[in-house]
């Protein structure tokens, strides 16, 4: 009898345990769905306020380049305030608040920068009267050709021989007094240092009689700490890093200008080369000032 009874207890301490493991897994599954529920709406509601405010971005952009007729004289400086507007609506819907340390020039010269991201040309935009480069037939592009030249961007043709017929088209720019903004560094980094400057455009300053002007970026994160989503390195694909940026907490990018640079009696190699140590010690000082932890 007493065995019975063994077996009875026995058999419903098994029933019960294998009721609590079911249980167990059966919450764990709805708390996982709920979850994830919760996360795709999540991205539902961030995506569709992203895709609003881009638009938004993208008309406002239109109907300032269109009411002022900014693709009629796209070097007019006192356009320099609509395309930093629109520059700076741009990086906040990536995610973007852009800070200026000291002051940013307004006279001609060949500009060149650290190149970290495809979100630099928003950044810089926000801040510095610069034209950027594109091929040519974005310029013939129905209505999308007048904002990007209206946005402050030159086109340039290319063909056998890039390089010198690229510098030959900057050099006329410059001297049409256009500022024109290049990344010498031929590549993104994640932004910790400045690779090796490649010079050979810097030639058009020389040839144009002028000056080089140097501006960093530097993106940090709401820890203080050197941003590492907004930096476009690696194997990621375009698709997935955009994806990346939008979900990302907000990031500040931090904005300075160097002294100019003089180009007189230089020449391409000593002009690289000054460059190259400007940028560098530009850049750890920079980051000097804006990041709670020193990078080692």
């Amino acid at each position: 009898m007493q065995d019975e009874n063994e077996q009875y207890r026995m058999a419903a301490t098994e029933r019960l345990m294998l009721y609590l493991v079911i249980s167990d897994q059966s919450m764990t599954q709805s708390s996982v769905t709920e979850s994830s529920s919760l996360n795709s709406m999540s991205k539902f509601l961030l995506y569709s306020k992203k895709l609003l405010a881009g638009l938004g971005a993208i008309l406002q952009g239109f109907y300032l380049v269109f009411r002022h007729r900014l693709y009629k004289d796209p070097n007019n400086p006192n356009n320099t305030r609509y395309v930093q507007h629109f520059c700076r609506q741009l990086s906040k819907v990536f995610n973007i608040e852009v800070q200026i340390h000291g002051q940013i020039p307004r006279q001609p010269a060949l500009w060149v920068s650290n190149h970290i991201s495809w979100l630099d040309v928003a950044v810089l935009g926000s801040g510095a009267r610069v034209f950027f480069l594109a091929k040519a037939e974005i310029e013939k592009w129905p209505l999308f050709g007048k904002l990007a030249k209206g946005g402050g961007t030159l086109f340039i043709k290319r063909g056998s021989g890039d390089s010198v017929k690229i510098r030959e088209q900057i050099t006329a720019f410059l001297k049409q007094d256009i500022p024109v903004l290049f990344f010498p560094e031929a590549t993104t980094t994640d932004g910790q240092q400045v690779k090796k400057v490649h010079g050979r455009l810097l030639g058009a300053a020389i040839e144009a009689q002028r000056p080089v002007q140097i501006c960093l970026i530097c993106y940090v994160n709401q820890q203080g700490e050197l941003d590492m989503v907004s930096p476009y390195v690696g194997n990621i694909s375009f698709a997935k890093h955009v994806q990346n940026v939008l979900e990302m907490p907000d990031v500040t990018a931090h904005l300075m200008a160097l002294p100019m640079i003089k180009t007189t009696d230089q020449t391409v190699e000593s002009l690289t080369a000054e460059v190259q140590q400007k940028m560098r010690e530009g850049l750890q000082q920079l980051q000097a000032m804006v990041l709670k932890s020193p990078i080692t």
